[in-house]
This record gives structure tokens, C-alpha cells and sequence, in this order.
């Protein structure tokens, strides 16, 4: 009796998860108020700035979505393999992978998402790269390349456990 009980305890209390994605939400909203807080800072300065600073500012905007991404599906997919099924219902519109993320794909994702946005830092790094020393660029490398690598081998650990 006593070990059913702390099993049962044990298993609900992954409710305690519930809070912190929904916490997850109020940090997309948070990043949707400063998306359109650079988009509205930028317009009026548009037709006086260079192709180079609307490519950084793109970029910067390109990088709050990918963010916002990875966000929702840590989000979402998080709270079905740890709390509960989210159930829509019929005839509402569903996300085709709401679901079929399972914690290993998931991790591969947040992975992948972490490349990508560490990319973007390193190309408006190299844009910028006559105003930042040589030292700085090299370690921006340097931890991009250890984002690569990292998300290489947890694919390749991954495949292994696979099969």
C-alpha cells in the first residue's frame, strides 16, 4: 500500500510541469511584444539605412521567430509527454505533429532550432566582423561549432538506440 502510494504521488506529480509551460506562453508573448517592438523601432529608419543594418534587423527578426518556434513546441510537446494528452476537438484545426513528438525527437528539434539561432548570431557576427576582434569571432565559432557537434552526436546516439 505504502508503495502504490508514493507511486501514485510520484505520477501526478508531473502536474507540477503545467505551470512552467504555461509560464513557456507568457515568454512567447514576451517575445512577440519585442518582435513588433524592433518591427515598429525600424520602419521609420528604413529608407535611411543600409542594405547591411535591414539585413542585420531581418535577421535579428528572422532569429525572434525561430525562437518563438522552438518555444511553442518545447511548449506544447513537452506538456503531452509529460503531463497530459492535449485533446482538441473534432474538426478544430490540430498541428500535424502535435502528438508524434516523442522526448527524443523533441530534444533533436530543440537541437536543430539551437543550430539554426546560433547560425544567425554568427552571420550577424561575420556582418559585423570589422568592428569585433578576431579573439571574440574565433570563440563565436567555436561555440557554434560545439552547438553542431553536440546536435550531430545526439542524432547519431539517438539512431543507435534505435535500432
Amino acid at each position: 500500500m505504502l508503495e502504490r502510494t508514493a507511486e501514485n504521488l510520484l505520477y501526478a506529480s508531473r502536474w507540477l510541469l503545467a505551470p512552467i509551460y504555461m509560464g513557456l506562453s507568457l515568454a512567447l508573448l514576451m517575445l512577440g511584444i519585442k518582435f513588433f517592438q524592433e518591427v515598429f523601432h525600424y520602419m521609420p529608419l528604413i529608407l535611411s539605412s543600409s542594405e547591411s543594418d535591414m539585413v542585420l534587423v531581418i535577421l535579428s527578426l528572422v532569429d525572434m521567430a525561430l525562437v518563438g518556434g522552438l518555444l511553442v513546441m518545447v511548449m506544447l510537446s513537452g506538456y503531452e509527454n509529460f503531463v497530459s494528452a492535449i485533446d482538441i476537438e473534432e474538426g478544430k484545426e490540430k498541428l500535424s505533429w502535435l502528438g508524434k513528438l516523442d522526448a527524443g525527437s523533441l530534444k533533436q528539434k530543440v537541437a536543430a532550432s539551437i543550430v539554426a539561432i546560433s547560425s544567425i548570431h554568427l552571420l550577424k557576427a561575420f556582418m559585423n566582423a570589422d568592428q569585433i576582434d578576431n579573439d571574440k569571432l574565433m570563440w563565436y565559432v567555436i561555440i557554434h561549432m560545439t552547438f553542431v557537434i553536440s546536435a550531430l552526436g545526439m542524432a547519431y546516439v539517438d539512431k543507435m538506440n534505435k535500432h
